[in-house]
Order: C-alpha cells, then sequence, then structure tokens
C-alpha cells in the first residue's frame, strides 16, 4: 500500500490539531507547527517502512516541531519566566537533564509516560495496550510525574509552588559542573 500525505492528513489532522493546541495554547502557533509538521511527512513519507506505526511517526514529527517552535521562541523569553507546566509544555523536554530523568524511570513508569505524553495515546488505549486498569495508568503517570519533579529539584534546583509546579531558573549541578 502506497502511502500518501493527503491520506495521512484526513485521518490524523483532527487529532494531532488537538495535540499541538494543547501544548502551544495558541491557533497561529499551531497552524504553523502543523504546516512544518505536514511538511517534514511529505518529504519523508518514502522512508517509512512500516505503515503500522505512522501514527506513532506523525506524532513523534508533530512533538519534535512543538520543541522547534519553543526552542525558537525561547530565546526571546528570560528563563526565570519558564514555569514547568508537568509535561504538558514541551519545551521542558529540551532541557539538559529530561531525557536522562525519563530514562532513568522504572520500565512500568517510563513505558506509560513515553505512550501518554510523547506518544500522545489516550489513557484507555495504554491501559489496553499494557494489560492494566484505567487506575493503574493513571497513578503511574502520578508517580512518574512525581519521581521527576524530584528529579529536576535535586539536580537542576527548581522548585514547587503552591499549584505543584516546578518554577525558577535552571541551575543544574551537571551543567554547571562542565
Amino acid at each position: 500500500m502506497k502511502l500518501k500525505t493527503a491520506d495521512i492528513w484526513n485521518e490524523h489532522y483532527a487529532e494531532i490539531f488537538l495535540f499541538v493546541l494543547k501544548r502551544v495554547k495558541n491557533t497561529d502557533s499551531t497552524n504553523d507547527i502543523i504546516q512544518n509538521t505536514f511538511l517534514k511527512i511529505h518529504s519523508n513519507l518514502r522512508k517509512v517502512k512500516q505503515v503500522s506505526k505512522i501514527k506513532s511517526w506523525v506524532f513523534q514529527i508533530a512533538r519534535n516541531e512543538i520543541i522547534n517552535f519553543y526552542n525558537d521562541n525561547s530565546k526571546s523569553r528570560s528563563s526565570a519566566d519558564l514555569e514547568l507546566d508537568w509535561l504538558t509544555q514541551s519545551q521542558y523536554s529540551s532541557l539538559c537533564c529530561f531525557d536522562k530523568f525519563v530514562n532513568e524511570l522504572s520500565e512500568k513508569y517510563r513505558a506509560v509516560i513515553m505512550l501518554v505524553f510523547f506518544d500522545g495515546k489516550k489513557l484507555l488505549e495504554v491501559a489496553q495496550e499494557l494489560g492494566l486498569s484505567l487506575a493503574n495508568v493513571k497513578a503511574r503517570i502520578r508517580r512518574g510525574k512525581k519521581m521527576l519533579k524530584v528529579n529536576f529539584q535535586k539536580c537542576c534546583k527548581f522548585n514547587i509552588d503552591e499549584n505543584d509546579r516546578l518554577i525558577g531558573e535552571l541551575n543544574c549541578i551537571r551543567c554547571n559542573q562542565v
């Protein structure tokens, strides 16, 4: 079966639009990100080897474009103005230790975090895929987020505000040692 960009657009546009809008909270920026996403999809469509993994591939491109958007915009903002709204604002996935902290999670927490926040799957889908109850998936997400927050507090010197969000400037022990 030969894939076409139009077919991917028709099948995944609405879901990608909501996925991006939830993270950037601006319709114009969302449209720009989606345009860039589909340009990359169209340019690289011939490289896809497994059609069954097309959805996760598309969402990975969208996530990368969101990160690019925040990286481009973060140059004009002070790091003191940034607030970590846990795993819903993708600019923090580009922080020095983010990938390391996610990878250090035990498999049961890492798998759920990756499927929900990185692959954009719904909680019920994750529960079915992993053979867990919905309550168990929610608990693992809550515990995984808590572990990530603790790591950011210890290593990167972020604080937690009254809404249980990380705030402050990046003051990473690892980065300052280099």
